[in-house]
Formats: structure tokens, C-alpha cells, sequence
């Protein structure tokens, strides 16, 4: 299982926008990914509902899983997306 850890860089932190964005592209992975704080429970990264939930904020560091072939590309390409100011670029 490849894992990721990165800071959230979106001003707003992962709400709205960014999030709906960052579920996108998770979703676009076709892999199992997930969300979470460290130590936490984490969440389907493809749900909306559960990445909102989280409640991330800008600066928090999150936790990104996946498994399957690509895994490792598809976080590398999520985490680079989350640390970017994904509402100062709308």
C-alpha cells in the first residue's frame, strides 16, 4: 500500500471548492483512495461528503493511501494538488 503525507495549501483548508476538486481527482485515479488525519480513521477520498467531513484545514497535514497498480503516481499527483492554493487559483 503506498502511502503520502502532505500539508493542506489551500487557504480555506479542504472545504468547497478545493475539496470537490481534490474528489475529482481522486475519483479520476480508478484506485481505492483514502483520506485522513495521522492517526485517525480515514475516509474514501471519492466521497464529497467524507472529505468535507474531515474538516482540514489549511496547514494540517493529512494522510493519503492507496493500493493497486499506479498507486504510487496517483498519490504523488494528489498530494501535489493538495499542497497547491487550489481557491486562490479559481
Amino acid at each position: 500500500m503506498a502511502q503520502r503525507t502532505v500539508a493542506i495549501g489551500s487557504s480555506v483548508g479542504l472545504h468547497a471548492r478545493p475539496a470537490a476538486l481534490f474528489v475529482e481527482a481522486a475519483q479520476g485515479t480508478g484506485l481505492d483512495v483514502e483520506i485522513g488525519r495521522p492517526g485517525e480513521e480515514a475516509v474514501d477520498a471519492a466521497s464529497i461528503l467524507g472529505v468535507m467531513a474531515l474538516g482540514a484545514k489549511h496547514g494540517e497535514e493529512v494522510v493519503l493511501t492507496a493500493e493497486g497498480d499506479g498507486a504510487d503516481e496517483a498519490l504523488d499527483s494528489l498530494v501535489e494538488l493538495l499542497a497547491r492554493d487550489l481557491d486562490a487559483e479559481g
